[in-house]
């Protein structure tokens, strides 16, 4: 399974499971610890799922998640927002500037990799 995932979180024990099951799924992965280093990481190769948590440091996820929807090369990407704001208020906000999922923590890895790994299959799918 080809598949390219940027995860963007500050916590390094999320950044460590995800990283080792996207990886052991087949996918490409990089990391950002923060909301600029996404959007520069972006900037310089697209990723078909970006795993963006709502509290990281210089550029919180709602910010870089709106950055995403209004960059016409980016607009397509496929983001999961990742996040211990559990409020259906939060949930709200989240899904209204653009994320495709709203994922609260804790939340299970394997999950979420299998859920990956359907999307990239829909990527490529929809590519061929």
């Amino acid at each position: 399974m080809a598949g390219s995932v940027l995860i963007v979180d500050d916590e390094p024990n999320i950044v460590l499971s995800l990283r080792f099951l996207m990886e052991h799924a087949g996918c490409e992965v990089r990391v950002a610890h923060d909301g600029e280093e996404a959007l520069r990481m972006l900037g310089e190769r697209r990723a078909d799922v970006v795993l963006l948590d709502v509290m990281i440091p210089k550029k919180d996820g709602y910010e870089v998640c709106q950055t995403i929807r209004s960059t016409q090369d980016w607009k397509d990407t496929y983001v999961i927002m990742l996040t211990a704001k559990g409020r259906e208020v939060e949930r709200e906000k989240g899904l209204a500037i653009g994320a495709d999922e709203y994922v609260t923590k804790p939340f299970s890895t394997r999950d979420l990799s299998k859920r990956v790994q359907e999307i990239v299959a829909q990527i490529n799918a929809s590519k061929a």
